[in-house]
C-alpha cells in the first residue's frame, strides 16, 4: 500500500488543481502543483492532530469557562484557512519559486547560494541534526520579530488583533491580519533562504513549529514544571504574553516555542499565573467581530496610528 498522503497529493493535483490551473491560463505553476497539494494535506494532517491534543487538555483543566464562544468560531476558520490553504501556497510554492530564482541568480554569478552546512561543516549528512538547527534558528528569527511587531506602533495596530481575544484557544494561533501575516512570512522565509533551508523542509518546519505554538495557546492549566518551562513554551508561560496588563509595549515572554530568547535578553516572566486574555484598548470588532470585521478594524487602527505618526514628523 501506498503513502496515503502521496496519493491524496496525487489524486488532488489531478482532480482539482491541475484543472483549475488549465482554466485559469497558469499552467506555467504546474510543476509545483504536487507539493502544493502535498503540503495542503500536512495541513489538514496537523490541524487534525492539534485537534486531537489540545481539545483534550482544554476540555480535562480547562483556565476559563465561557457561556458563549462563538468568537472561538472564527479563530478555528483562520486556522483552517491558514494551514490548509495559505501555509502551502506560501511556504512551498512561493519560497520553492524564490529559493530557484535566487540560488539561480547567485550560480550565473559564480557565487554559492548559502547553507547551514556550509557554515557548520559537521552537520554535513546530519539532516537530522539539520533540521533541529534549522527550527532553533527560526524560532530565533521568530523571537524578535515578534517583539518588534509589540515595540513599533504600526505593527503593533496590526498584530494587535491576535491579542484582542477574550477567549484564548489553541485556535487562536492563526489569529492574525493579513499584512500581519504578510510580513511574518517575508521575516521567515528571508531567514529560511539566508540559512538554505531546503524547499521540501520548510513548510515541515513551519507547520512543526505553528503545532507547538497552538499548543501554547490552550486554555489549559498546562504548566511543564520548573524546568519544563525553561526548555519549552508552555500554556502557563505564553498566557502571560496574552494578559490585559502585558498588552502592547508592556509585553512579556515573547519566545514562539523556545524560552530561552526571553531568558536570555531579559523578557522572561515565569511568575504570572493564568491570566485574563485581551487587549483593553481594542475595539469590540476586534475581539468579537467576523473574520472580515477583525480584518477592516485592524485596518483601521493601522491607518490611525500611521497617520497619526506622520502628523507628529510633520509629513
Amino acid at each position: 500500500m501506498g503513502d496515503p498522503f502521496d496519493l491524496g497529493a496525487g489524486w488532488l493535483e489531478e482532480h482539482v488543481l491541475v484543472p483549475l490551473l488549465y482554466q485559469f491560463g497558469l499552467m506555467n505553476w504546474e510543476d509545483v502543483s504536487y507539493g502544493w497539494a502535498l503540503f495542503a494535506l500536512y495541513g489538514i494532517a496537523q490541524v487534525t492532530v492539534t485537534f486531537a491534543v489540545c481539545l483534550p487538555l482544554e476540555r480535562w483543566r480547562p483556565v476559563e469557562r465561557w457561556p458563549d464562544s462563538r468568537a472561538v468560531w472564527v479563530d478555528a476558520a483562520y486556522t483552517v484557512l491558514s494551514r490548509v490553504g495559505v501555509l502551502p501556497l506560501v511556504t512551498y510554492v512561493l519560497f520553492y519559486r524564490v529559493q530557484v530564482s535566487v540560488s539561480g541568480w547567485m550560480t550565473d554569478r559564480g557565487l554559492v547560494p548559502p547553507t547551514l552546512e556550509g557554515a557548520f561543516p559537521f552537520l554535513l549528512g546530519q539532516q537530522a541534526l539539520t533540521f533541529v538547527f534549522y527550527a532553533i534558528i527560526l524560532d530565533f528569527a521568530d523571537y524578535w520579530r515578534h517583539r518588534l511587531s509589540h515595540q513599533v506602533r504600526w505593527w503593533w495596530a496590526l498584530h494587535s488583533l491576535h491579542h484582542a481575544q477574550r477567549q484564548m484557544t489553541f485556535w487562536s494561533d492563526d489569529r492574525n491580519h493579513l499584512l500581519d501575516d504578510l510580513i511574518a512570512f517575508v521575516w521567515f522565509g528571508a531567514i529560511a533562504l539566508l540559512i538554505g533551508v531546503p524547499p521540501l523542509q520548510f513548510p515541515l518546519l513551519v507547520l512543526l513549529l505553528r503545532f507547538l505554538e497552538s499548543l501554547s495557546h490552550a486554555n489549559a492549566r498546562v504548566s511543564f514544571g520548573w524546568l519544563g518551562d525553561r526548555i519549552l513554551v508552555s500554556p502557563r508561560f505564553h498566557r502571560a504574553h496574552h494578559g490585559v496588563l502585558a498588552a502592547g509595549q508592556r509585553s512579556c515572554n515573547y519566545g514562539a516555542v523556545l524560552p530561552w530568547w526571553d531568558m536570555l535578553f531579559g523578557t522572561a516572566d515565569f511568575s504570572r499565573d493564568y491570566v485574563r486574555t485581551g487587549d483593553p484598548s481594542a475595539e469590540e470588532a476586534l475581539a468579537t467581530g467576523s473574520y472580515l470585521q477583525q480584518q477592516l478594524a485592524g485596518l483601521r487602527r493601522f491607518v490611525r496610528v500611521f497617520a497619526r505618526s506622520r502628523v507628529r514628523h510633520g509629513t
